[in-house]
C-alpha cells in the first residue's frame, strides 16, 4: 500500500510541474481542466499497468531444487494460542482509518453549513437553478444547482453574478471539487490533491469569467470583481468573490487569447506517460526481480550479527518488494529464500515471529543435520540412519489416510499433515501462563508397517516438545512409502512454530 501511494504522488508532482511550468499561462482553461482531472486519474491507474513490450524478463532461477525435509509445502508451520482477550489493530491502519474519519466528519460538517444556509435563506426556484438569498450577508457563491447571494450584494449586479453562477452549474462544476473532496478523504496524507482541487478551482472561475467577459462589457467586469465581498470557507463550492482569487482572475481577464498552435504543448504529456508506463513496467526487474546474496561462515553457527543481518533484510524484502530472492550462503550449502506465490506460506524467526517468504535448501549435509538457525546439537548418531530413506528421496511416499485417490501424493500428505496438527493442536495451559513461544523442530520415521516411530523434538521448552510428540504420536497408520519396489522406512520432519496472540 504504502509504495503505491508513493508512486501515486509522485506520478501527480511530475504531472503538476508540468502544468506549473508549461500550461497554466495558456487561456485553454477546458483543456487544462481536462489535464488536471485526467492526470490525477492517471496517477491512480498507472502504478497498476504492466506493458509487457517494456517488461524486462528476469530469467526463473532455482527450479528444481530438491524440498528439504522438514520443510512442509516450503513454509515452517504456525500454530497459536490465546493469551488473553487483548484487541490489537496495527497503528498504521489506526491512523489511516483515523484520519479518513476525521475528513469525512469535516466533510460531512461543511454539508450541513450549506444546508443550514439554505434553510434559513430565502429560496426562489428557476427553470436552471435555485436562487438563496442569504439574509445579512454579502456572500456569492454556487453549490450544484443553488446560486446563495448575499442580501447585501447591490441588486444590480445580480444578473452579472448569476450569469457567471450559471456557468459553474452548467459545466457541473461541483462535481469536480466533490470528486476532489473525496479524493482529500481517502488519501488524506497527500498534500497533492489539495493542490489539485485549488488549481481546478482556480480554473473555475476563469472558465466563468470568460463565457461572462463575452456577453458584458470587460472593464465593468473588472470593477466588478475588484469589490471586497465576504466570503465562504468551503473547499468544494464555487465562489464569485474570493480574494486570493480576484488578481489572478483580472490578470487572466486581460491576457490576450493563446494561439491555437500552443496546444501541441498538450502532446508534450504522451511521452511523459510512455516513461510512467516504463518505469511501472519494468519494476519486475527493479523491484519484482530483486536478488541478493549473503555470505556467512557457517549456516549451522552463524554469529549473533549475521543472524541480525539475514533477518532484518528478510523483513525489508518480505514487507517491501513485490519478488524478490535472498540467498544463503557457507560453502557448503545455500539457502534460497523467496516470495511465496500464494502470498500464505511463512517462515519463523529466531523469536517465532513469522516472516512471510517461502524457503529452499540446497546443501551437501544431511537433512536431519541441518538446523537452520537453531541448535545443532542433534547429530547424526543421535539417529539411526540404516536402513531409513529421507522423504524426498523415495518412489512413492507413504500415502496419508485420504489421499489413496490423490494424483500428488506429496502435496496431500503435507496437506493432510497439517490439518492433522492443526486439529489435535492443543497449546498448553502452563506454556501460556509462562508465555512460552517458539519453533518446535519434529523429526520422525514412517516404518514399513506404515506406523509412526522414532519420534524426536527440540524446540524451547519441554512443554512445546511434549505437545508436539503428542500430536505427532496421534498421527494415523497409513500405507508405507515403497522404494526400488519394496516396503522401507521414511524419515520426514517438520519445524513447528508457538505462538502467542
Amino acid at each position: 500500500m504504502i509504495p503505491y501511494a508513493l508512486e501515486c504522488m509522485a506520478f501527480q508532482l511530475v504531472f503538476l510541474a508540468i502544468y506549473d511550468f508549461w500550461l497554466k499561462r495558456e487561456t485553454f482553461f477546458q483543456w487544462n481542466r481536462v489535464y488536471l482531472i485526467g492526470s490525477y486519474l492517471l496517477s491512480l491507474i498507472l502504478p497498476w499497468v504492466k506493458i509487457e513490450a517494456f517488461r524486462t524478463e528476469v530469467p526463473t532461477a532455482f527450479q528444481g531444487y530438491p524440498e528439504f525435509l522438514w520443510n512442509l509445502d516450503n513454509a515452517a508451520l504456525t500454530v497459536t494460542g490465546d493469551k488473553g482477550s487483548t484487541f490489537g489493530i496495527p497503528w498504521e491502519l489506526v491512523l489511516l482509518f483515523g484520519g479518513m474519519i476525521l475528513t469525512t466528519a469535516f466533510f460531512v460538517y461543511k454539508l450541513f453549513q450549506i444546508h443550514k444556509l439554505k434553510r434559513l435563506g430565502e429560496v426562489h426556484y428557476f427553470n436552471e437553478f435555485t436562487r438563496v438569498i442569504l439574509p445579512n450577508s454579502r456572500a456569492a457563491f454556487s453549490f450544484f444547482k443553488s446560486i446563495f447571494l448575499g442580501d447585501k450584494v447591490v441588486e444590480r449586479e445580480h444578473e452579472t453574478i448569476i450569469k457567471h453562477e450559471l456557468v459553474h452549474i452548467r459545466q457541473r462544476h461541483s462535481y469536480d471539487l466533490v470528486f476532489f473532496e473525496l479524493m482529500r478523504i481517502l488519501g488524506w496524507f497527500n498534500p497533492l490533491v489539495y493542490v489539485y482541487q485549488n488549481k481546478v478551482s482556480e480554473l473555475h472561475e476563469f472558465i466563468a469569467d470568460a463565457q461572462v467577459a463575452k456577453m458584458n462589457k470587460n472593464e465593468q467586469y473588472k470593477l466588478l470583481l475588484s469589490q471586497v465581498f465576504q466570503t465562504q470557507s468551503f473547499s468544494f463550492i464555487n465562489q464569485f468573490f474570493k480574494e486570493s482569487l480576484i488578481k489572478k482572475r483580472i490578470v487572466m481577464l486581460q491576457k490576450s487569447k493563446s494561439k491555437q498552435i500552443w496546444k501541441l504543448k498538450y502532446l508534450l504529456i504522451a511521452p511523459i506517460i510512455l516513461g510512467m508506463l516504463f518505469y511501472t513496467s519494468c519494476e519486475n526487474e527493479r523491484k519484482d526481480g530483486i536478488q541478493e546474496t549473503i555470505a556467512v561462515a557457517d549456516i549451522q553457527n552463524l554469529t549473533e550479527t549475521e543472524e541480525k543481518k539475514v533477518f532484518s533484510r528478510l523483513v525489508d524484502l518480505a514487507e517491501g518488494f513485490r519478488d524478490w530472492e535472498l540467498h544463503v550462503e557457507d560453502g557448503t550449502s545455500t539457502i534460497h529464500f523467496s516470495r511465496p506465490e500464494n502470498g500464505e506460506s511463512y517462515i519463523s524467526d529466531p523469536e517465532g515471529n513469522p516472516i512471510k517468504a517461502k524457503m529452499r535448501i540446497e546443501t551437501e549435509l544431511a537433512d536431519m543435520d541441518f538446523d537452520f538457525f537453531g541448535d545443532t546439537s542433534t547429530t547424526t548418531s543421535e539417529y539411526d540412519l540404516d536402513g531409513v530413506f529421507r522423504f524426498r528421496e523415495v518412489d512413492q511416499v507413504p500415502i496419508f489416510s485420504g489421499c489413496e485417490s490423490e494424483p500428488d501424493k506429496r502435496a496431500c500428505f503435507n496437506s493432510k499433515l497439517q490439518r492433522h496438527i492443526s486439529k489435535h493442536f492443543n497449546y498448553p495451559k502452563e506454556a501460556v501462563e509462562k508465555g512460552i513461544e517458539g519453533r518446535v523442530n519434529a523429526m520422525f520415521t514412517i516404518d514399513e508397517d506404515g506406523k509412526v516411530v522414532h519420534i524426536k523434538t527440540k524446540g524451547p521448552d519441554k512443554l512445546l516438545e511434549n505437545e508436539v510428540e503428542r500430536i505427532i504420536g496421534r498421527i494415523p497408520d497409513m500405507v508405507p512409502g515403497r522404494h526400488d519396489g519394496n516396503d522401507v522406512n521414511v524419515m520426514y520432519s517438520i519445524p513447528i512454530t508457538f505462538k502467542l496472540q
